[in-house]
């Protein structure tokens, strides 16, 4: 997000200085090279560095120089009790009060819980007090709606832009920066901080609701002989409801929702209230990151070994490496408690799979879908890459040792796969 958001702002002719205290990454970008896979960035990036817009630094003090307006862009990673964890973001506060000189503004731009403001404000107004400055500055929050694997795209053509803030300069200045994005029409929206912290948290929730609904309603559409995607075309078509996040699948992943989620609800109960209805949309996601393990439980049975399994879908979605809280991640661990040995292909996600699990002797890489194949009792498909949609069913059924596909994002007819005589288990159609 940091990335993306300071290449952007260096498209529109800004002069952006990003900073990381990660050496390795300012190398690799300073060597021309981007460290996450985001489709487009690297073409961004190249082209503003080439324009001298943007740049990169682990010099804090020259960072903190550089702007008045100062992006705290760092991780919040999930604490051990679920809620989310702000030292990096109270670090990087203390640096800017301890070294800034003139008026800042510094913006959250990191998911944080209500509240965060607040306590910026108060490292950075102790920083300022310990050597006696009497600086100006303001703290705005200003969440970011970034969808991985579309976050160029996102941060260049916005729904919306929140701004949360109360001083008159900031706000000036914000409008200023993100005036050349909404052009026609505009998106940006200004309320009180804490109310713009809560919105990005209500967003994740609100979609992660969705989600988790359709997948609780596939679960009985199996049942009761029903299809749910043609129940997400019936309901889809309802202007009320809409057709986005509606896709039943095997649970959702990645560095937002899950995090988020668990984040609320800790907050929630931190102010003495109870959300029974986000509890129960984290634990039906749970529930059904295991779906596809019963699935291929119950036709092959508890015990796997001996079984070896073609995996199609590393990420934790499509157009990203990111592999934070994956499903693949759990039917790996389930496959290999039960004995099972894999065989994983994931366009871009392959490298990472390697960082996380080593050298895990029953995980092997494919070149490609149908090298990971060969010597597989059965296909499991995880993530709804493109290059996955139009397979031969005719060259898998002839490879794999039972003919059987489990398919955890729907992505085939189930009538023209059965005509091949594949054996066809997806998620929500009986």
């Amino acid at each position: 997000m940091g990335l993306v958001t300071g290449a952007c702002l260096a498209e529109m002719g800004n002069d952006v200085l990003c900073l990381d205290v990660d050496p390795r990454k300012i190398e690799i970008l300073d060597n021309g090279g981007i460290p996450i896979h985001e489709p487009g960035l690297d073409v961004v990036v190249a082209r503003n560095v080439a324009a001298g817009r943007l740049h990169f630094t682990t010099d804090v003090e020259r960072a903190v120089a550089h702007g008045t307006i100062q992006f705290i862009a760092v991780g919040t990673p999930p604490d051990e009790d679920g809620s989310a964890d702000l030292q990096y973001v109270l670090a990087a506060a203390r640096n800017i009060g301890r070294l800034m000189t003139d008026y800042k503004v510094i913006v959250d731009k990191s998911t944080v819980p209500v509240g965060t403001a607040d306590k910026v404000k108060a490292a950075v107004a102790d920083e300022l007090a310990k050597r006696g400055s009497d600086a100006r500055f303001a703290v705005v929050s200003n969440p970011e709606f970034l969808k991985e694997g579309a976050a160029v795209d996102d941060f260049m053509r916005p729904d919306r832009i929140i701004v949360g803030a109360e001083d008159e300069q900031a706000i000036l200045l914000m409008r200023a920066l993100y005036a050349p994005f909404q052009r026609n029409h505009e998106r940006l929206v200004v309320m009180d901080v804490r109310s713009a912290e809560l919105t990005k948290y209500a967003a994740n929730a609100m979609l992660a609701t969705r989600i988790s609904f359709m997948n609780e309603l596939a679960l009985l559409a199996e049942k009761m002989g029903a299809d749910i995607e043609q129940v997400r075309q019936g309901i889809g078509s309802d202007v009320r409801i809409g057709t986005h996040f509606l896709y039943a699948g095997c649970g959702y992943g990645g560095s937002c929702f899950p995090k988020d989620v668990k984040a609320l609800i800790k907050t929630a109960a931190g102010e003495g209230q109870h959300l029974k209805v986000l509890q129960a949309v984290e634990d039906a996601n749970d529930a059904q990151k295991l779906v596809l393990v019963d699935k291929i439980t119950r036709r092959f049975g508890q015990d796997l070994k001996g079984k070896h399994f073609a995996l199609w879908g590393l990420a934790f979605k499509p157009n990203t490496d990111d592999m934070r809280e994956a499903t693949s991640r759990v039917v790996l661990k389930e496959l290999f408690d039960r004995g099972a040995t894999v065989t994983a292909y994931d366009p871009v996600a392959m490298d990472e799979a390697k960082r996380i699990f080593g050298d895990e002797p029953r995980l092997a890489y494919a070149a490609n879908p149908n090298a990971a194949l060969e010597g597989a009792d059965a296909l499991v498909i995880v993530t709804e890459w493109k290059e996955f949609r139009s397979p031969d069913f005719d060259r898998i059924k002839g490879t794999l040792k039972t003919p059987v596909i489990f398919d955890g994002r729907n992505l085939y007819n189930p009538e023209l796969v059965k005509q091949t005589g594949l054996d066809y288990q997806s998620i929500g159609r009986a």
